[in-house]
């Protein structure tokens, strides 16, 4: 399917998921958010709205929680014709990219290398994705032209399961939290108490925060996301842990 197209319907059941994130999915459309949100998704189509993306289990698909190493937090899809390919930040190949995309690849060619880095000819992130970095929307779909349209309608529900799923994994992950709407996963990620203390050294978790690397706050204070040497620092982490790091 075209990631051009939009959702032809809710059929949760048709969308592909890694296996080991089944249950935790399965579980989640047994319940009560998700009976509410398949209503609302069903009732705006019926409508005339036009919604994306067209496989909005897409990042946990790509990414096994067995394989989970980075989470990344975005807000919602992108809503304008053939952007949105079901994970954060990420947009299909042939897709101009978008402002806050080009503030990331930005701040990954301002930062050191090990080794000689050559940022991708679109801006597509599924080359990250297929290395355990979990590129999630706390909402997953999203009406064309309306940000946040399908934000607090039950989507929530399944992606905070994710996250605490992730936490209870039991390998160390980085949480890279951009901006104030995935800075209020905070608490939760918190809540579990295994976060790294850079003066103990002591903490399973590692949490990363910066501004939204959107142009408008990108370069403010106080956690400028221009400068902020995530990349760099999540691979440090990972390798002091004993895991690969990313090839970003």
């Amino acid at each position: 399917m075209s990631a051009g197209a939009g959702l032809t319907g809710w059929h949760p059941q048709q969308w592909p998921v890694a296996p080991d994130w089944q249950p935790l999915v399965s579980c989640y459309l047994a319940g009560e958010p998700a009976q509410r949100l398949g209503h609302f998704i069903s009732e705006r189509q019926a409508s005339g709205a036009v919604i994306y993306p067209p496989q909005p289990f897409h990042a946990l698909a790509l990414t096994p929680l067995c394989a989970v190493r980075v989470v990344i937090v975005g807000q919602d899809p992108y809503h304008g014709p053939g952007q949105a390919e079901g994970l954060a930040f990420s947009v299909a190949p042939g897709v101009k990219l978008p402002p806050s995309l080009r503030n990331i690849f930005k701040e990954l060619a301002r930062e050191p290398a090990e080794s000689p880095r050559q940022l991708p000819p679109h801006g597509s992130l599924v080359h990250w994705a297929r290395q355990g970095v979990l590129l999630l929307n706390t909402c997953l779909t999203v009406e064309q032209g309306q940000p946040a349209s399908h934000a607090n309608r039950g989507w929530e529900a399944l992606t905070n399961a994710v996250i605490e799923a992730v936490l209870g994994s039991g390998k160390p992950v980085v949480f890279m939290l951009w901006g104030a709407h995935a800075q209020k996963l905070l608490p939760l990620v918190q809540a579990f108490g295994e976060v790294f203390d850079g003066e103990t050294g002591r903490g399973r978790h590692r949490v990363l925060t910066a501004n939204h690397p959107s142009p408008l706050s990108a370069l403010r204070p106080p956690q400028p996301f221009i400068g902020c040497g995530h990349f760099g620092q999540a691979n440090e982490f990972l390798k002091q842990r004993g895991q690969t790091p990313v090839a970003w």
